[in-house]
């Protein structure tokens, strides 16, 4: 039987830091933050690395300031999942690089990066991800690919270069379109993650725009399942005027839901070496809470990781 990790998808988000329900008074260092959140949590997903490429002193701090047993998860930088990335958000000497390429205001989009500036790119994000993976704390590179990126061909070209630049790692993969799950492509799609061992997301979100997708609750690789819990409030999905991802993902699981995730969540465990279950409801305290009410329901595991936890990593 597989082991449970429960988390949250960032300890740093806004909302959760001004509201003072999760960290107590004087909890106001990045240090303390994160100290504190290990202290209840046996994993969390750093999604700052969407936004800016992570860096190789930050890594070695996160390392620093949790226990041995403690996993990161880390999502991967927006260029590489297909989403529109603002110059401004590269390291500047590669703004000064592509200056004769582009205005300083424009958005990027993978395809139209210079091969030698993306190779950089995957260089430096490879670089600081390693950090964790040597120290044997990163669990999974979390591939978030945007919502325009449908089933085709050149979508599955794109992902296996993705699988081919981190070929040492654990890669998952969370599709937001529904054309991956359409019933004449979800076995395909399963097929491919399979082939490419690359681990299938399970989501639990909104359902009925095309931007979301049904939850899969099947595995693709031996090693590593995981859910992504991003809250049922269809009102504020697809939120144009949404500023922060707090806005879009406010919702609070109550526990009778959460009791209804244990049976397909004992499944996937029974069939995998590991489950990570990462809520990603950032309203204030809501995802700390739910959390922690999970993980009463599955047994309170907090970070006991079995004893063959280097197993998982091996090449993926």
């Amino acid at each position: 039987m597989g082991t449970i990790l429960v988390g949250t998808a960032s300890w740093t988000d806004k909302t959760l830091i001004a509201c003072g329900k999760f960290y107590p008074r004087g909890c106001s260092s990045a240090e303390g933050r994160l100290r504190y959140y290990a202290d209840h949590f046996p994993i969390v997903e750093v999604d700052s690395s969407y936004y800016a490429l992570p860096s190789v002193a930050n890594a070695g701090l996160w390392i620093a300031r949790t226990p041995d047993d403690f996993r990161f998860n880390i999502k991967a930088f927006r260029l590489f999942t297909g989403h529109q990335t603002p110059a401004a958000a590269l390291p500047r000497d590669i703004q000064s690089a592509l200056a004769s390429h582009f205005a300083a205001s424009a958005v990027l989009y993978y395809r139209d990066t210079p091969r030698e500036i993306r190779d950089e790119l995957w260089r430096r994000y490879e670089q600081a991800i390693a950090v964790l993976h040597n120290g044997k704390r990163l669990g999974a590179v979390l591939f978030q690919f945007a919502p325009w990126v449908k089933a085709s061909r050149s979508a599955c070209d794109h992902i296996l270069e993705c699988r081919e630049r981190l070929a040492r790692y654990m890669l998952a993969v969370e599709f937001r379109h529904r054309s991956w799950f359409d019933a004449g492509r979800r076995e395909a799609t399963l097929a491919f993650e399979r082939e490419h061992r690359l681990v299938n997301v399970t989501v639990d979100e909104p359902q009925g725009p095309s931007n979301s997708i049904p939850a899969v609750w099947d595995t693709t690789h031996p090693q590593l399942a995981i859910l992504r819990l991003h809250g049922r409030n269809l009102a504020t999905w697809n939120l144009r005027e949404a500023t922060v991802a707090s806005d879009r993902f406010n919702y609070d699981y109550s526990e009778q839901e959460l009791e209804a995730f244990l049976p397909s969540l004992n499944d996937l465990a029974a069939q995998v070496f590991q489950v990570h279950v990462i809520f990603n409801n950032n309203y204030e305290d809501q995802g700390q809470r739910n959390a922690g009410t999970l993980m009463r329901l599955v047994g309170g595991v907090h970070r006991k990781i079995r004893v063959d936890d280097d197993a998982r990593d091996a090449p993926s």
